[in-house]
């Protein structure tokens, strides 16, 4: 680790910071085991778990077959990296192998497309397919080709896994994708239409098309976000999800490392108010996973938002917090819900204020009323949230 952290680091278990020092080693070109790292109070359950939740088990297992392990570590932890190694792997080429259907098909109905995250981020960033773990396709449609292609997904078998509640029409900018679950391959897709929920502002689809980049590995044309649009969409989506996988931040060093432009990505950055956000992510990458930056970063980096907003994402590291799966507890929920608007600038928190005023569809379950009459969900809206407020108050 640092050893003159900016960041509290303190509360970050024994077992992560060795997971950390690890990644880091991986990086080198001749990489060794330092077995003053192995001390006998590490929880070898705990790391495996702590591998498994920042789904960096792929780049652990790939290190300790670099490396003579001395009989330091477990030979149980060896075999459950190598497990969870070949279960990755063939789930990466099976969803590798999905994307050259998907993108074949969309591509043959004139539907252009975007590949996020997933197989293209192993390949581009990592090198290695089997590196880096996803459970899914995402990729991104023009907002006015989304029920073309929802067709064409159900004629290659899948199912609409979510419905959005909406009311006139705010959807289009209050959520970012759908989800589609191929039952018999297993397979889910997110079809999206922004890269972030709104209200905030980002580039539109055109601008992210004419900056594309062809996804070198794959024999047929598929295409991927440029290297700036890349680092603002990575950084924005791990920001948003609180840093809470440590494997958002691998993908922030890996693509640091390749040639990009800093002038670009900053004044992209700057345009959609995300500034401060780029060096909360720069900045814990750096804490984390040594990241090397140059010196006309540094400064956004040392900025005394981006310092406070990468103090508070230590919080979801810390308590190994899972923001996907069940129930997030209720002070969790309350943590993340303040973080999400202390990440926002004041542009955005003037459009998030000025989007409450807009009808949501809970104001439709309170107060049903015909279609026609949904205008007057606006001038309600106030009385309507006071209504629910004081009901919930009373029952509890």
């Amino acid at each position: 680790m640092n050893k003159n952290p900016s960041l509290n680091l303190s509360r970050i278990p024994e077992e992560l910071k060795l997971i950390l020092d690890i990644i880091k080693a991986g990086k080198e070109i001749n990489p060794q085991l330092n077995n003053q790292w192995i001390t006998k109070t590490i929880d070898w359950n705990l790391f495996l778990q702590l591998a498994i939740h920042h789904r960096v088990h792929p780049l652990l297992y790939s290190y300790f077959k670099k490396v003579d392990t001395y009989n330091l570590i477990p030979s149980f932890v060896i075999q459950e990296l190598s497990q969870m190694f070949k279960i990755n792997t063939f789930q990466m080429l099976q969803l590798r192998a999905e994307m050259d259907e998907v993108g074949d098909l969309l591509s043959r109905n004139v539907i252009p497309l975007l590949f996020l995250k997933g197989p293209v981020l192993a390949t581009e960033l990592y090198g290695d397919l089997s590196l880096r773990t996803s459970c899914d396709l995402d990729l991104l449609v023009p907002i006015e080709d989304l029920e073309r292609t929802e067709k064409l997904l159900f004629q290659m078998g899948y199912e609409k896994d979510d419905y959005i509640q909406t009311i006139l029409g705010d959807w289009k900018w209050r959520h970012h994708h759908l989800t589609y679950h191929n039952p018999i391959k297993n397979i889910k897709v997110e079809v999206h239409w922004r890269l972030n929920p709104g209200p905030g502002k980002e580039p539109s689809f055109n601008e992210l098309w004419k900056r594309k980049r062809n996804i070198r590995a794959f024999s047929k044309p598929l295409y991927y976000l440029g290297n700036e649009d890349l680092l603002f969409f990575l950084i924005t989506h791990g920001a948003r999800h609180g840093w809470s996988r440590l494997r958002w931040l691998i993908d922030i060093d890996r693509i640091i490392e390749k040639d990009f432009s800093w002038d670009k990505s900053i004044q992209l950055l700057d345009k959609y108010g995300y500034v401060h956000v780029g060096g909360q992510a720069v900045n814990l990458s750096m804490e984390l996973l040594g990241t090397k930056i140059p010196s006309e970063f540094k400064q956004i980096v040392l900025a005394g938002k981006s310092r406070r907003l990468s103090q508070e994402a230590i919080y979801y590291i810390e308590k190994m917090v899972e923001l996907h799966s069940g129930t997030v507890p209720e002070d969790i929920a309350k943590y993340h819900k303040r973080h999400l608007l202390s990440l926002m600038s004041n542009h955005q928190k003037f459009l998030f204020i000025i989007s409450c005023l807009y009808p949501y569809p809970t104001d439709q379950e309170t107060l049903p009323l015909p279609k026609n009459l949904h205008f007057l969900y606006f001038p309600l809206r106030p009385f309507l949230w006071v209504w629910r407020k004081t009901k919930s108050h009373v029952l509890t």
